[in-house]
């Protein structure tokens, strides 16, 4: 339990207001941390979680209010000001070197150099090996990053963060790559942290491994402080959070309604990624869900990938409602009616410097707009309808992508693929680093769309998720198909056992 007995906080941030473009996304807002606490921060996607940690970071200037670090006082922090005290953000967006190695990324920046000024190789790559093994990390140093998966890359931007030895560490969504045994070494990985002295700030959605490990848990609202409570035996209620976040309790969001399925519209079969990969096969039905669970590296990205056109596979058939195709590029799949949501929707699925319109309209306007000639002006009533039902946080339908909260990106996302009018969608970690109410929006809209007889295909490491949603569930191992769940048999032991490979 963490002792508040006699201390004073390392920072405070005091009466903290910032707008965009009208748009209040601090109000009055304050907050304050201690050393080696670790403070959680919860909010829906726009509350202003991030924005908060950006100013203190010093990538916002505020509006007004003020930042208390060690007794003095400051209107805004820079960068540079917030490095020198030592505070280190680790956002969700990936901010590291695709072409360059887990090593130089670690150390960019902060190169570790010789004598004459030179980067001392040896010395990173020892220094490397000291993190990993410290925090019991298996990566190679020398591996170059674009060959990393998702959470991989999210254990390089933790020790990226750790290199520089912070006093204040926030980290956004860290373990929102991860699957359930993962997050756990991160969360073990953050008590280390902040015994060590660190103060950590720690945003996130997950809720339960925020009270398994919060002192304290601040919950904001639409710029602001709903509640604070301290959490020194971790038994603060789920449903208390909850309500506090959005007005009701998580069990009244969302209950899956009945589709009718119909004719198979896709089917897989000896699909193999390689000559070497195991066959792989499974079909898909008309209004049906169909879950895909496995474990990080188990070969479910993969092997959707293929099927959408994104890689080659090296044998196997795929069928799309009767008639054998071969997609060589994601082009063909578009055209065929195949929406793929990717997992990674900052690189590959918006255009971070175009408007929330472009966004919407990039895939499906060429179908709608038959003339040599296109105008701007088309565009917006175009996507209205779409835009709203998702209820996107935006200040129009011209701002830039990139200010917007991760949740609202995601629905930027969802509206483009849904403005195409495709037939197949396939989700990939569709609700990842999204809030409660944001995935209950998701949910209903998927129910919508098999409802209307589309097919989904919905990549998930959330259990309730796989559960609730899916008609049936397939469990990937090693690139393999191990075993399929349906109706009361989609289960989390059975879906985790099948996973992991334990009887």
């Amino acid at each position: 339990m963490f002792d508040y007995t006699d201390k004073r906080p390392v920072i405070e941030m005091k009466d903290i207001r910032k707008t965009f473009s009208g748009v209040a996304a601090l109000s009055h807002i304050s907050f304050d941390l201690y050393e080696g606490e670790i403070h959680c921060l919860v909010g829906e996607n726009g509350a202003g979680k991030s924005t908060l940690m950006k100013v203190l970071s010093g990538a916002y200037v505020p509006d007004s209010g003020e930042i208390v670090i060690g007794g003095n006082h400051f209107h805004a922090l820079s960068p540079r000001l917030s490095e020198e005290k030592r505070i280190v953000i680790i956002p969700q967006e990936n901010f590291l070197v695709n072409c360059m190695s887990v090593a130089e990324n670690i150390f960019v920046g902060h190169e570790v150099v010789g004598r004459y000024g030179f980067i001392d190789r040896t010395k990173m790559y020892e220094r490397v090996e000291e993190l990993l093994s410290t925090f019991n990390v298996s990566l190679d140093p020398k591996r170059i990053v674009e060959t990393l998966s998702v959470s991989e890359k999210q254990y390089v931007k933790i020790l990226k963060a750790l290199a520089v030895s912070p006093k204040i560490l926030i980290m956004d969504e860290p373990t929102s790559m991860f699957n359930k045994k993962d997050s756990g070494k991160v969360l073990e990985l953050v008590r280390e942290i902040a015994q060590k002295g660190i103060s950590v700030i720690y945003i996130s959605h997950y809720l339960d491994e925020v009270v398994s490990i919060a002192d304290r848990i601040t919950v904001i609202r639409d710029g602001m402080v709903v509640n604070s409570y301290y959490n020194g035996n971790r038994d603060t209620k789920l449903d208390i959070i909850t309500k506090d976040m959005v007005g009701r309790p998580v069990e009244q969001f969302f209950t899956r309604e009945p589709a009718e399925i119909g004719d198979i519209v896709l089917e897989v079969r000896d699909l193999k990624l390689k000559p070497a990969s195991p066959a792989v096969s499974f079909y898909l039905r008309k209004g049906e869900i169909l879950g895909l669970a496995g474990m990080v590296g188990s070969g479910r990205t993969e092997v959707i990938r293929a099927v959408a056109g994104v890689d080659r596979y090296s044998g196997g058939e795929v069928i799309l409602n009767g008639e054998k195709t071969v997609f060589k590029n994601p082009g063909e799949s578009i055209d065929k009616g195949i929406a793929h949501i990717t997992e990674d929707r900052q690189h590959q699925g918006l255009m971070l410097d175009h408007s929330v319109v472009e966004n919407a309209v990039i895939v499906g306007f060429r179908n709608k707009i038959r003339s040599f000639f296109v105008r701007p002006s088309q565009f917006p009533p175009m996507v209205k309808d779409i835009l709203d039902n998702l209820k996107v946080k935006m200040s129009g339908y011209d701002q830039e992508v990139k200010y917007l909260s991760g949740g609202n990106q995601q629905k930027v996302v969802l509206a483009k693929w849904i403005f195409s009018e495709a037939s197949l969608y396939i989700f990939d970690e569709p609700t990842r680093g999204i809030d409660i109410n944001a995935k209950a929006q998701f949910y209903r809209i998927m129910n919508n769309l098999v409802k209307q007889g589309k097919s989904i295909i919905m990549i998930s490491s959330e259990m309730p998720e796989l559960i609730s949603m899916s008609d049936r569930v397939l469990v990937m191992r090693e690139g393999q198909m191990i075993q399929e769940f349906c109706g009361e048999d989609i289960t989390e032991e059975k879906i985790v056992k099948a996973a992991l490979g334990v009887g």
